[in-house]
């Protein structure tokens, strides 16, 4: 049975000086100082489809955000601290210098890189609004120009650029959406209407997917449908993608208010819409603000209308996320439980994958829901990391391996990470990996009132941490989709996040630590908002776990735990084992039965 991951080099192939080369041709052919390669596409997803993966073209560097600038003589690539050990790997450092970001701006780059000034292009698809604006702003006096290009200079040196995906769209059930299709449209327009827009300009397919209950085939992990919406105050919608997307059936399902037109109508359609028309600047790209701006519309600032709504889960999405929790808590427990009955050295990171993979399909997985991360070792101190058939690495006695997947089921979507020690136990690791599990616990026993955001809970997860010296270089927690995008803005926990969390919403819980050239440690549950006990005329929240699999215990420091952390590993554990006892066979329900164990 084929695998839903492939472990083929991903950046296609290894003649990135040569494609680096004939871009800078094409530079000077146009007369072109730079231009901006972002890992973006027209819907600023974080996984794109091969005829939108440029950036990994161009470069070899496949993480899920950063970009490049391309000069004369220099080609910087920018990544955050998730991509900084990945990177080296992967880019050929005689053409291609990595850059940190965001601590180096691009602006400031661009102004050592060009100090003489010069017309850097971009392509004004593949850019927000507030991007350009941002990046404008900074180069104000460089005399240094930003150029929107109608036609992306990667494309013209691209010779076997893939062809646009026409996935097959599908009907999401009413059972696990919760919602009419029809009545979310008329609750997003009549928003519209209280705020005098006529129309707003939807570019976030997932967001799309969710308001019309479709899902989609276009992105692999993804199931959404690449598209592009305008959604009147009326509640009529028009929807830009290949109309060989739909077949009668959900043809059907979208009734006679969404009509399917195709993605090169779009600039048309913009051209003669009337105003206000409701343009999220954070999203939407730069092109389509051009395109109203040119026409004379008025152009409304404000969020995608579908954003917020979509992250308040409600509560058929709610118990779909916890059924999918419940079929990925079996396929992880087996998985678990059959790694523990191999000898060390017996095994490669690709073999753990395929396994996990085969658990989850027979437990009804119809896809992974990002590429699994699976780092023995060394590996695993790449936050993102890929394993591929180059980098497969034996799974050695006294290695940690960290373990990051999901999946999606056609009620929810999971994400999931352990760390377990293979044989004998690193001591060295012991005492991260406990401040790790305490974060990960002291968040998930946070409660906090209305109006609170992400970025004040932060701090909780990383607080053992920084009492050691340590710390991590991603953000603690992510928005997740309902049977869609795993990654969902905008809410985050993060010391960056000003959203407000708010009931239903759904975030990851995911604090680490990564020692370079030794081990990674990440432990990973899903919580979902909820009310919490409060004092009358007190409106207070708090969290309840999604996630559905035993922590490993082998590596905790039990003497540095308080009392409430016990409670708490306890108590999970038991519930964990409780909800999956009746669903394994003896020897896996043995196995739950001892890693559950309350702690001594």
């Amino acid at each position: 049975m084929s695998s839903f991951q492939t472990f083929d080099d991903p950046a296609g192939g290894n003649n990135h000086p040569q494609r680096l080369s004939d871009l800078r041709a094409t530079l000077r052919d146009q007369d072109l100082a730079g231009f901006i390669v972002p890992r973006a596409d027209a819907h600023q997803g974080e996984y794109v489809a091969d005829a939108d993966a440029r950036l990994a073209w161009l470069t070899g560097f496949t993480g899920s955000a950063g970009f490049a600038i391309v000069t004369t003589d220099r080609a910087g690539v920018f990544i955050d601290g998730r991509y900084r050990v990945q990177v080296r790997s992967q880019i050929d450092a005689a053409h291609f210098t990595p850059v940190p970001w965001p601590e180096t701006r691009p602006s400031d780059w661009l102004r050592e890189a060009l100090p003489k000034g010069g017309r850097v292009g971009f392509d004004p698809w593949l850019h927000t609004r507030k991007e350009i604006e941002g990046m404008e702003r900074a180069l104000e006096g460089s005399n240094i120009g930003l150029i929107a290009i109608d036609q992306n200079p990667v494309d013209a040196v691209w010779p076997d650029r893939p062809a646009a995906p026409v996935g097959h769209a599908r009907i999401h059930p009413a059972e696990w959406a919760g919602e009419t299709a029809a009545d979310k449209r008329a609750r997003l327009a009549a928003e519209l209407k209280a705020t005098g827009q006529a129309a707003a300009f939807m570019s976030l397919p997932d967001s799309i997917s969710w308001l019309l209950n479709i899902r989609g085939s276009d992105v692999p992990k993804n199931p959404i449908v690449q598209s592009f919406a305008v959604l009147s105050d009326h509640g009529d919608l028009a929807l830009f993608a290949d109309p060989a997307k739909f077949d009668e059936a959900t043809r059907a399902h979208l009734g006679n208010q969404v009509t399917i037109l195709p993605p090169e109508a779009l600039s048309a359609a913009l051209t003669d819409l009337e105003g206000p028309v409701r343009l999220d600047p954070a999203t939407a790209p730069e092109a389509a603000f051009r395109i109203l701006e040119a026409a004379g519309t008025d152009i409304a600032r404000g969020p995608d209308p579908a954003i917020l709504p979509k992250a308040r889960k409600n509560d058929p999405e709610l118990s779909g996320m916890r059924k999918a929790h419940h079929q990925d808590g079996i396929a992880m427990v087996r998985l678990l439980s059959w790694l523990d009955r191999q000898r060390p050295g017996t095994l490669s990171e690709i073999d753990v994958v395929r396994q996990l993979e085969q658990f989850r399909r027979e437990q009804g997985i119809t896809d992974i829901s990002f590429d699994t991360i699976m780092g023995a070792g060394p590996n695993g101190a790449i936050v993102h990391y890929r394993v591929s058939q180059a980098t497969n690495r034996p799974i050695a006695d006294g290695d940690l391996l960290l373990i990051d997947s999901g999946g999606q089921y056609d009620c929810g979507t999971t994400d999931i990470t352990r760390t377990v020690p293979i044989g004998t136990v690193n001591k060295d690791a012991i005492g991260p990996y406990t401040a790790v599990l305490r974060g990960m616990i002291a968040l998930s026993q946070a409660r906090f009132p209305k109006g609170v955001t992400g970025g004040h809970l932060d701090a909780l997860a990383r607080q053992h941490l920084w009492a050691q010296g340590l710390d991590f270089d991603h953000g603690t927690g992510h928005g997740v989709g309902a049977a869609l995008c795993v990654h969902e803005g905008p809410i985050r926990v993060s010391r960056a996040s000003d959203i407000a969390l708010e009931e239903g919403m759904i975030l990851s819980n995911e604090p680490g630590y990564y020692r370079e050239g030794a081990f990674g440690i990440r432990i990973e549950n899903l919580i979902a908002v909820e009310p919490a006990r409060s004092e009358p005329n007190r409106n207070m929240l708090g969290f309840s776990t999604l996630t559905l699999c035993p922590i490993d215990r082998r590596l905790i420091d039990t003497s540095v735990l308080s009392t409430a952390d016990r409670e708490w590993l306890d108590g999970y554990h038991a519930q964990v084992r409780v909800a999956l006892s009746g669903d394994l066979d003896d020897t896996d329900r043995a196995w739950l039965e001892t890693a559950t164990q309350p702690l001594t």
